[in-house]
């Protein structure tokens, strides 16, 4: 008989010819009934743990389709856990972009290459880079989160700048301006995974103080017409 077809009759008179005459035929039956109950527990873990394998096996298969350099990349690691809402919540209070953008522009600036942005990358693997972002993106909507950036961070910088060159701000004022603005960049480095020392920490926020003095300096002499500047008292050359 074939294994997996049913018995057929000729099986089926071939064991009750071998099992006539023989008083121990019961006692046989029953042992074959005892190794029978016996296999199932054994057929029914194996069917168990088949799906058990399957989910793994997949897993695995799953592992394996993302780029090395996805699996590699370790930013974002100190807010694993944390929401999306929450990191934007954050950000809508001390910046003027997004989570999204934050987390694109980063991205952006690290999978950089020599032909461009690998948005395609970004954007398909964009869970197992940022722990916050739970879907993943087209490169369509990638670039789209990438310009947002770049507009808002221009503005901005337009914005602050026109601060700081017409005499808004008072020397004191303008100090503070920078601080907030360095504590908040320095702590979105660290989220990140930078490892900022403290004397570079130092080093950075002396020369941002001497630049904008220097800015301020600079459009007082635009803003007047005068050698001498009759708030600061500083000389300029007029050609």
């Amino acid at each position: 008989m074939t294994e997996g077809e049913p018995p057929g009759e000729t099986d089926v008179d071939a064991g009750d010819d071998a099992s006539a005459g023989h008083e121990s035929t019961a006692a046989g039956d029953g042992t074959e009934d005892a190794d029978a109950t016996a296999d199932d527990p054994a057929d029914s873990a194996t069917e168990e743990t088949a799906p058990a394998e399957s989910a793994s096996e997949a897993a695995v298969s799953t592992a394996s389709d993302i780029p090395s350099d996805v699996q590699k990349y370790d930013r974002f690691k100190k807010i694993e856990g944390g929401t999306y809402d929450r990191a934007n919540d954050f950000l809508r209070d001390r910046t003027y972009i997004t989570a999204r953008e934050w987390a694109i522009a980063r991205l952006c600036a690290d999978f950089r290459t020599e032909t461009g942005v690998e948005m395609t990358k970004i954007g398909e693997n964009l869970p197992e880079l940022v722990p916050f972002m739970t879907d993943t993106y087209t490169p369509q909507a990638v670039n789209q989160a990438r310009s947002a950036f770049e507009d808002k961070v221009r503005k901005a910088g337009a914005t602050f700048l026109y601060g700081a060159m017409c005499d808004f701000f008072t020397a004191e004022d303008l100090d503070d301006v920078m601080y907030e603005a360095t504590e908040v960049a320095k702590f979105l480095l660290e989220v990140e995974g930078v490892d900022l020392a403290v004397e570079d920490e130092m080093e950075a926020e002396d020369r941002i103080s001497s630049v904008m003095r220097e800015v301020r300096e600079q459009s007082a002499a635009l803003r007047h017409d005068e050698v001498c500047c009759p708030e600061c008292g500083n000389e300029f050359q007029v050609e």
